[in-house]
């Protein structure tokens, strides 16, 4: 869960304190790398309720503080509104066996983070801001001092969620900054074995779906319709990333929609206004959440306070754009990418304290299940005819699908009918892409993996547009809270 600074505007001045700035206010959310965020955001949705002074204080107490801004120098500037980096780590030890067998959460943790975010509270208090930042990006730390040996390291790339492993808190916070050149107010950490029991105490969150999601890997498995997940099976659903092609993307969507019913169910269900269910959720959220030394009772109250009419549709979700899929880097492995351009335009648009849902989408388009932005395409040329493969490509790249952008000549060069090879674990996005190829075969081919294949046919005339069912809107793929709640 999230949780925020302040900037200077949010609230009087107060007495001057020697070597310390004014911080913007506090802040919110989001789970597995929904899950934990999830958590915490239930505790300052909660605050939100006015519950009383007394009762919030006593959550001071509960919070574990970890120094993540100490003796940091050569900051981005602050900019307006708050925004806070929501940390989740692996951490699993108070898990009994019965749940680490029932929920598939064996293995040993990795001391590393596998949901990370920015939560960017307006500077007015009236809207929510949701960048999520896959755990396998490309990263360049600045130099540090490994936080396990103590030996000192000059700047090298790694995949962002290792940062926490080498240096902790601090390094992580640096490397985002480096990063994305947007000031950090806040930092909070969470463990996800919270999580389970935060869900329960709720009651439930209802999540809903068109298609059936399936996952060997958690044991996920919903057929179609409208389910109220409790904590274990919503572990489940946060966690799940082999459920299509989309794998940590697709996971992280999911992770968005699980977030915006989570705060629906708690603004919507008078919960706020039960003491005693306060209380509960409270004490089963609070046992894993590590926070800067400056988030405090004050900023919870002044959160709180600020957002006590907030909901669902005051929130927007997006997941930083991504320019290449599986980045090879020596001794680290394949990473993403991040697209520079627009990357950079979503994270002027935190510093200037704007919202990312302003452009909508221009162009009538097919409606398909999955995203073309997170579906990988190999182009092969099944004709005779020079250069179809390379105009296939471009033509698939212009409608948003990742294609390799490196054509290949197909075995047959005889096809007269386009064909959409694919793996059958990856059927959903098989269906997608094909949408955008009218007349196009399908074919499962098993072993093929997450990159399907396009063998272009004599046939090929033009590719459709498609976009997703999510109404995800812009350049940045945004989404409301109440755009991804069940009708």
């Amino acid at each position: 869960m999230p949780t925020p600074p302040r900037s200077p505007a949010a609230r009087p001045p107060r007495r001057p304190q020697p070597q310390r700035s004014a911080r913007p206010p506090v802040r919110r959310k989001k789970p597995r790398w929904a899950m934990r965020a999830v958590t915490t955001l239930s505790v300052v949705v909660l605050a939100s309720a006015g519950i009383g002074h007394a009762v919030v204080t006593s959550l001071d107490a509960d919070i574990a503080r970890v120094d993540a801004f100490k003796d940091m120098k050569n900051r981005p500037r602050a900019g307006h509104g708050m925004n806070v980096l929501l940390v989740g780590t692996d951490g699993r030890d108070r898990i009994t066996e019965a749940e680490r067998q029932k929920y598939r959460l064996g293995g040993a943790p990795c001391h590393c983070t596998d949901t990370m975010m920015i939560v960017h509270i307006s500077e007015d208090r009236e809207r929510a801001s949701v960048v999520s930042l896959p755990r396998d990006s490309y990263a360049m730390t600045p130099a540090h001092t490994d936080g396990t040996t103590g030996e000192r390291h000059r700047g090298h790339p790694v995949k962002l969620n290792a940062a926490y492993a080498e240096g902790g808190p601090q390094l992580t916070v640096r490397t985002v900054e480096n990063m994305t050149r947007v000031k950090i107010d806040h930092y909070l950490e969470v463990d996800f074995t919270s999580f389970m029991k935060t869900v329960d105490v709720l009651g439930g969150v209802k999540i809903c779906t068109a298609e059936p999601l399936k996952d060997t890997y958690t044991g996920l498995d919903l057929p179609p319709g409208t389910h109220t997940l409790q904590g274990g099976q919503a572990l489940q659903y946060v966690r799940s990333r082999h459920v299509d092609g989309a794998s940590d993307l697709g996971r992280m969507q999911r992770q968005q929609r699980f977030l915006a019913a989570l705060i629906d169910r708690t603004t919507s269900s008078g919960i706020l206004l039960n003491p005693m269910k306060f209380r509960d959720i409270t004490r089963a959220v609070l046992g894993s959440v590590r926070a800067d030394k400056g988030f405090g009772t004050h900023e919870l109250l002044d959160l709180g306070r600020a957002m006590r009419n907030f909901s669902p549709s005051s929130s927007e979700f997006t997941t930083v754009p991504i320019g290449q899929m599986g980045y090879p880097v020596e001794g680290v492995g394949s990473t993403l990418k991040w697209d520079a351009k627009k990357a950079g335009r979503l994270f002027q648009s935190l510093r200037d304290d704007k919202p990312l849902s302003v452009h909508k989408p221009k162009a009538k388009a097919l409606r398909v299940d999955v995203a073309p932005q997170q579906i990988r395409v190999q182009v092969e040329n099944g004709t005779a005819t020079a250069g179809l493969g390379k105009r296939v490509d471009a033509a698939l790249a212009a409608t948003g699908f990742r294609t390799t952008r490196l054509p290949v000549n197909a075995a047959d060069r005889t096809l007269k009918r386009t064909v959409v090879a694919y793996d059958p674990r990856w059927d959903r996005s098989a269906k997608s892409l094909a949408a955008a190829l009218p007349g196009s075969e399908l074919r499962a081919v098993k072993g093929l993996g997450a990159t399907l294949k396009v063998i272009a046919g004599a046939d090929f005339r033009e590719v459709r547009k498609v976009r997703a069912v999510d109404p995800a809107q812009g350049e940045f793929g945004v989404v409301r809270g109440d755009e991804v709640l069940c009708s």
